[in-house]
């Protein structure tokens, strides 16, 4: 996207201008994001000792990433020991070409796949597509956005911008075309929905060889691996196939089995508002005569190292994936997540995805004033994220970079001089007040973005300095 606005950050505002006009969407977003931080307020509510729970999990995480090398290679030898094998990806294009080799080997040419926000970050479905491969989702959500050719727009309900009468609609016109029909008569009923869904992916489990998995959670002391899912899918994909790949990014480790416990309490209570996930599939290597035959690890860096050197951005590889600051976020609610123009939109990726992509393109220089600062995001972050902190700190790199808008620049340098000169600044507040009836409700130039949705606030009729020294001094 282009158009350059006041701030010289075209994408987000440009794509956000557009999309807060959409009344559709912007009422299935308030209702989804409303219905589900509310559930999960009351969940969070039934523990006493949260705070100790979330203090629990930020030190393990920060932990874990000061000694990350470690407990990687610590991995990799006890899943080794334990019949899998690793592969080490230092981007996407390497780990598209690790995967896409793996699954070549076996001689098949479809996949079904669990949800996995890495898998997308790399656009590994499309790299597969590109070898003739193709790539089935399985869990619901992610089912809707590839039957609709749609992007996700959310990191928990993908489809969360889609009502249950386009869902019908999408599963009508487009099931046929990737295996088993709708039903006729089709309603949009939440049951029925379901339903068809899972008819249409039942053959796909039972005749897929090979499926592609991310994870939640790696636990370095057993090599084993973590998916929680609330509807089976996950399951399915994990114990069917022969071959199983899974694609994790390398912050997922966790030193120990027992802090698994820490974050099985978290993150459910902070996603869906249960106590906890209907399904928490755990696998660790290889068994003869139980699940795949074959497991490999893809550990995916893809930026992830340069944002670790960061001290002050780092603490975004504590993300647990909850997706519970999208749904307290006031900007997120009013734009929606395509906006974003990234995997991991909301908060968490106005400060994940410019640090793996860099700040050197118009959507990510743009991200990081995505936000209000309103610190409702960090509120509810169950790994205590202090996104607000994060946000202010990429601004500062993009100014850095870029240089900053010349009006802006302008204004900041006259700021700086007024305040210097205290009697020139008092002469210019009684000048602002005695002319404030010819103000322009609606300015233009580079004032005129901010005035397009608030209001100018008016000038007073006398200075602050005028009304002390008469009242108080």
């Amino acid at each position: 996207m282009s158009g350059v606005t006041h701030l010289g950050m075209p994408s987000f505002p440009e794509a956000a201008k557009h999309s807060s006009r959409d009344e559709g969407l912007r009422r299935n977003l308030r209702h989804a994001t409303h219905t589900i931080r509310d559930k999960r307020a009351a969940a969070v509510a039934e523990l006493d000792d949260w705070p100790q729970l979330r203090e629990a999990a930020k030190r393990i995480k920060d932990h874990t990433l000061r000694h990350l090398d470690t407990y990687l290679l610590q991995l990799e030898e006890e899943l080794t020991a334990a019949g899998g094998t690793v592969h080490w990806a230092a981007d996407a294009e390497e780990a598209n070409r690790i995967v896409t080799a793996l699954v070549k080997a076996t001689g098949e040419s479809e996949v079904i796949k669990v949800k996995s926000m890495a898998t997308q970050e790399i656009g590994l479905n499309e790299a597969l597509a590109a070898h003739g491969i193709h790539a089935y989702e399985t869990d619901l959500a992610e089912l809707i956005i590839q039957l609709a050719d749609d992007r996700p727009s959310h990191i928990l309900v993908p489809a969360i911008h889609r009502n249950r009468g386009e869902i019908r609609d999408i599963f009508t016109e487009n099931m046929a075309a990737w295996g088993r029909p709708a039903p006729d008569g089709l309603s949009d009923s939440p049951a029925e929905l379901a339903e068809a869904a899972r008819l249409h992916l039942r053959e796909k489990f039972l005749r897929a060889k090979v499926a592609v998995s991310g994870a939640n959670f790696m636990i370095a002391e057993t090599g084993t691996l973590v998916v929680v899912e609330s509807e089976g899918n996950g399951r399915m994909c994990l114990t069917l196939p022969e071959t199983l790949i899974s694609v994790v990014g390398i912050e997922k480790v966790l030193p120990r089995w027992q802090d698994l416990e820490v974050f099985l309490q978290l993150l459910p209570r902070s996603s869906t508002a249960e106590r906890m996930n209907p399904y928490t599939s755990m696998w660790t290597g290889t068994t003869d005569g139980d699940g795949p035959r074959d497991f490999h690890l893809v550990l995916l860096d893809n930026g992830r190292t340069d944002t670790l050197a960061d001290e002050t951005g780092r603490q975004a590889l504590r993300c647990i994936r909850c997706s519970a600051c999208l749904n307290v976020c006031p900007v997120y609610e009013r734009a929606g997540g395509h906006a974003y123009g990234s995997v991991y939109p909301g908060p968490i990726g106005a400060i994940l995805s410019p640090q793996l992509r860099g700040v050197t393109s118009d959507i990510d220089a743009s991200l990081p004033f995505a936000s209000t600062l309103c610190g409702a995001c960090y509120e509810v972050c169950p790994v205590a994220i202090d996104i607000p902190e994060v946000l202010v700190h990429l601004r500062e790199q993009v100014v850095e970079q870029t240089g900053g808008h010349t009006a802006e620049r302008a204004a900041i340098k006259t700021a700086t001089w007024l305040l210097d000169h205290p009697a020139t600044l008092t002469a210019a507040l009684r000048l602002a007040s005695g002319t404030r009836k010819a103000h322009p409700r609606r300015p233009g130039g580079p004032a005129k973005a901010w005035t397009h949705a608030r209001d100018l606030p008016r000038v007073p009729a006398q200075p602050f300095r005028t009304w002390w020294k008469r009242n108080r001094a």
